[in-house]
C-alpha cells in the first residue's frame, strides 16, 4: 500500500488503448471500474449518464478504489476530482484497479 496512485492525473496516454476507451464511452469504463469494487456495472454505467449523479457516483467510487488501494485522499478531494476533471479521475482509476505500474511497464518493454 504506497499510499499514492501508480499513474498520475495526467497519466491518461500510460495505456493509450484504455485512454481511447474511456473518452469514446466513459459510461462503459465507469460501469467496469464500479464493478472492480463491487458495485453493480449497468446501473454505475447508467447513472454515469446522468448530469450531477454522474459527480456523486464518480466519487464514491474513487473512494472505494482509494480505500481498496491504501491511497489517501477524503470524498471532497474526489468530488473535486470528478467536478473538474472527470475522464482524467476515470482513466486513473482504471490504470490503478489493472494493477500495473509506470515503471513495471516500461521494464517489460526492456
Amino acid at each position: 500500500m504506497s499510499g499514492e496512485w501508480q499513474h498520475g492525473l495526467c497519466g491518461c496516454f500510460d495505456n493509450f488503448g484504455l485512454c481511447i476507451v474511456s473518452w469514446i464511452i466513459p459510461c462503459y469504463r465507469f460501469g467496469k471500474n464500479a464493478e472492480a469494487v463491487g458495485e453493480d456495472c449497468l446501473l454505475c454505467g447508467i447513472g454515469f449518464l446522468v448530469p450531477g449523479l454522474d459527480l456523486f457516483l464518480g466519487a464514491h467510487i474513487r473512494s472505494k478504489i482509494r480505500e481498496s488501494k491504501g491511497i489517501q485522499g477524503s470524498f471532497v478531494g474526489d468530488l473535486i476530482m470528478y467536478f473538474c476533471c472527470p475522464f482524467c479521475a476515470l482513466v486513473q482509476e482504471a490504470q490503478e484497479l489493472e494493477g500495473a505500474s509506470p515503471q513495471a511497464e516500461s521494464m517489460a518493454r526492456e
